[in-house]
Formats: structure tokens, sequence, C-alpha cells
């Protein structure tokens, strides 16, 4: 069973769900979205996950998602696992989304329940056995029920866990009940998918975590599990509850989390660029409320920032 005692989980521990950088006038930005990835590894982030809900997948093409996942490996090579966002309502199309990012270079792929139509569980099961069958990739099932209006039941997680493919999961369901019961019955491993539950899964068995936030500050959240696996749990607690209050604005304070990680990433001079319609920008007083957050938190506040910062903000 996938555990912090675990010394290999399929996709390291700490993974960004990373937002897909444009340029001013809404084009995929490959420069900028090289150079985030290579400051999120150096940081501390084991995996990328890209064209996720954070990555703003509904609004990019098939073909942007394959340039991404290219340049993105290109820049970080085996330094890092790649997870591709793959996941739409049709199961078709969902397959082929699979071999295109299996062919551009992904190690895995990160397949989202379907959504809108609310298939029966039975449907669900059969979807992603069809995804995980079609490709040589292993699978991470991105359970996430507020969004795609279907859970993953624990029953049907613990037979699709029967697939040798079928290898992980991002949780964002809320349920840990039924989280526990998948961790003690399978040996899918399970990845926080929500900021606040980073400490609570992983000391329960899980992961890691799939992080939003990571996107502003990878090496803090890092250090939440590094504290629990040296046996500092007073520590990892504490760095818990310190990450709380940006955590909460990034993720809980009404605006989506692409949103909040875009302007926080502009004002430090990091890719990211505009959101795409129908997301708006934060407004300014959101904007100035996130930045002094993150400058509560964050324990470089007054340093230098790090060079790949410094060659962002040259880009201009």
């Amino acid at each position: 069973m996938a555990s912090p005692s675990s010394p290999h989980p399929p996709f390291g521990r700490a993974l960004c769900a990373m937002v897909t950088p444009f340029t001013d006038d809404g084009l995929l930005d490959l420069d900028g979205a090289q150079l985030l990835a290579e400051r999120l590894v150096a940081d501390g982030c084991d995996g990328l996950v890209l064209s996720g809900t954070t990555g703003e997948s509904p609004t990019t093409s098939d073909s942007e998602k394959a340039a991404l996942v290219r340049a993105v490996a290109e820049a970080v090579g085996d330094r890092a696992s790649i997870v591709a966002g793959v996941g739409s309502f049709a199961t078709r199309h969902t397959v082929e989304m699979a071999l295109q990012a299996e062919k551009a270079g992904a190690d895995a792929l990160l397949v989202v329940t379907p959504y809108y139509s609310k298939p029966p569980q039975d449907a669900v099961e059969a979807h992603f056995l069809e995804v995980a069958d079609a490709s040589g990739l292993p699978l991470a099932l991105y359970d996430i029920p507020g969004r795609t209006g279907t859970r993953i039941e624990p029953e049907t997680m613990l037979r699709l866990a029967e697939h040798p493919r079928i290898v992980a999961v991002k949780d964002c369901a809320y349920d840990l009940m039924g989280t526990q019961k998948v961790l003690s019955r399978s040996d899918l491993a399970y990845y926080a998918g929500c900021d606040e539950l980073i400490l609570a899964l992983y000391a329960v068995g899980g992961a890691g975590y799939i992080s939003t936030v990571a996107n502003v500050v990878p090496r803090q959240l890092r250090s939440i599990i590094d504290a629990f696996d040296a046996g500092e749990t007073t520590q990892a607690q504490r760095l818990q509850q310190q990450a709380m209050e940006l955590i909460e604005l990034m993720m809980g304070a009404g605006l989506p989390g692409t949103v909040t990680s875009k302007a926080l990433l502009g004002a430090l001079g990091l890719p990211g660029g505009p959101v795409r319609a129908p997301l708006r920008p934060a407004g300014p007083e959101a904007a100035d409320g996130l930045l002094a957050a993150y400058e509560r938190f964050s324990p470089r506040r007054g340093s230098p920032l790090p060079s790949s910062t410094r060659a962002c903000r040259s880009l201009g």
C-alpha cells in the first residue's frame, strides 16, 4: 500500500498542478511554461501535472495540450514526472488525448471522471478501463465530484485498482472515510488534491499531493511532508497551519485557483499571463490581499528572487 513510508510513490510525493502560461494576447507561452517548470522542479516538485483544472484544460486545444507536454518534458527531462491531464466528457476523445500525450512524452495520465452526463458507476468504470487499455502509461484517476457531478465510489475504485496501469488517485472528494477504505484495501497511491488536506491525507497513508498553491510556494509545501517523513510531526502540523491563510485565499475565497495562482505569479514576475474566458483576472483588491498573504507566509520574504524569477522578469 502506498504510504509515507513507501520509498517510491508512482509520480513522486510533491506534485504541482501547474498553470498553463499564456502571452498577453492569450496565446500559449511555451517559453514561459519551460521557465516556470524549471523553477518548480528546482524548488522541490517531484512532478508536474499539466492541463488539469488549474491548467485551464477546458479552454486549451488538443494541439496546445500536446505542445505543452513536449515543451515541459524538454525543460525538465528526467528530473520530474510529467502527468498529462487528458480527461473529457467523451470516452473516445479521452482515448485520443491519452495517445497524444503518450506520443508527446508524458510519463503518466490524469483522467477525470466524465462530466455533465452523470454516467452511472458501471459506465464510469468502463470509461476508465477503456482509457487504461488504450496506452502504455500509468493512470491517476481524478475524483472531483464537485466539478464533474459524479463521484468515483469507493467500490468502483477498488475494482479499478485491479487494472495494472491504474495506480493512483487525485483525491478531491472530501470523503476521508471513503479514501481510507480504498487505502486499506488496495495499492492505489492517493494524492491530496485539496491543499488544506495535504498533511491529513499523508498522515493516514497518502502518497503526497497535487497542489495548486505549489505554483507559488513549492518549497514551503514540500517542507510539510519532509517534516512528517523526518518524524517531526509537530513541525509538520505547524507548517500546514502556517500555510492555511494563503491556501484559504487561493482556494476558498471565491476565486478559482487558476485565477489566484496567475495573479500571484504575475505579481512575483513569474510566467502565468492572463486567464482565458470565461475566467476573469483577479481584481486589484484581491490581488493585493494575495500578495500580502504570500509575503507573510514565504520565508523568502526580503531575500533576492531566484535566478529563474529574475530571468522571467527580464522577459517583461
